[in-house]
């Protein structure tokens, strides 16, 4: 890897987490498109770099939610209960099934975009208190393992799915940004470690591009922190109108992908 390419991964990793760890996202989705069409990591190992990113950038963000007492309760065990059995199927169907990008890209399209809309209608125009009641454990556990699996397909970090939608439907950001950061962290970690055990037994390049992966994760791990610094001081209409903003941002970039 070039010096210069190590740098452009730092400034995004960077930039990335600065904007998106204040709502609960890692920043994965937003660097994925960067990885395979600036810095040039070829698939399938864009995955495991990704979710290499997510392992060294996280704990900037974690360590302030830490120490700013905002870090566990019981939503964070629920979306780590959900998501990490679900990076191990989802690491398991990218090895042995090797789904196209074109689908994943369709389909993160279709979710995040009407639900980025929605999310901000509903800050701007609330609806009545009985339509925004949080999703149950069980549902929530449920939409944690749909995300893993497709945060083990394709490495991207569970916040930017989770956060939105936990949102809309009444959970305050302060509450589901560290929650949803340390699920993404930990199912990292985990998927991270299934593809290098599935490497063992699987032919074809799984391996991440560490160097690429570690300039990105260190930009990442001082981008996230600021972030998580800057969350309490911006208020939950501005947090709400962000992640809306970022949903709907995915959603038309993936979209975009998709009809070239």
């Amino acid at each position: 890897m070039e010096w210069s390419t190590g740098v452009l991964g730092f400034a995004a990793g960077l930039l990335i987490s600065v904007v998106t760890s204040p709502a609960g996202v890692s920043g994965a989705v937003f660097l994925l498109p960067v990885q395979v069409s600036v810095l040039g990591v070829p698939s399938p190992a864009v995955t495991p770099t990704n979710l290499l990113y997510n392992v060294v950038a996280g704990p900037g963000a974690l360590l302030r939610h830490w120490r700013a007492g905002r870090l566990g309760g019981p939503l964070t065990r629920l979306l780590i209960a959900g998501t990490v059995p679900g990076v191990l199927i989802g690491a398991v169907i990218r090895v042995f099934a090797v789904p196209g990008p074109r689908i994943f890209r369709l389909l993160i399209a279709a979710l995040l975009l009407p639900l980025g809309l929605w999310l901000g209608l509903r800050t701007v125009r609330p609806a009545p208190v009985r339509a925004t009641r949080a999703p149950s454990p069980g549902a929530t556990r449920s939409l944690a393992l749909a995300v893993g699996v497709a945060g083990g397909i394709y490495g991207i970090g569970g916040g930017s799915l989770l956060g939105p939608v936990l949102v809309g439907r009444g959970a305050p950001v302060a509450i589901v940004a560290p929650a949803a950061l340390a699920s993404t962290f930990v199912t990292s970690v985990v998927g991270a470690a299934a593809y290098a055990l599935l490497s063992l037994a699987a032919t074809g390049d799984l391996a991440p591009d560490w160097l690429l992966g570690l300039s990105c994760g260190t930009g990442g791990l001082v981008g996230g922190y600021l972030g998580a610094r800057l969350q309490p001081l911006l208020p939950e209409t501005v947090l709400r109108i962000l992640l809306g903003t970022l949903a709907t941002g995915i959603g038309a970039l993936y979209a975009v992908q998709t009809l070239r």
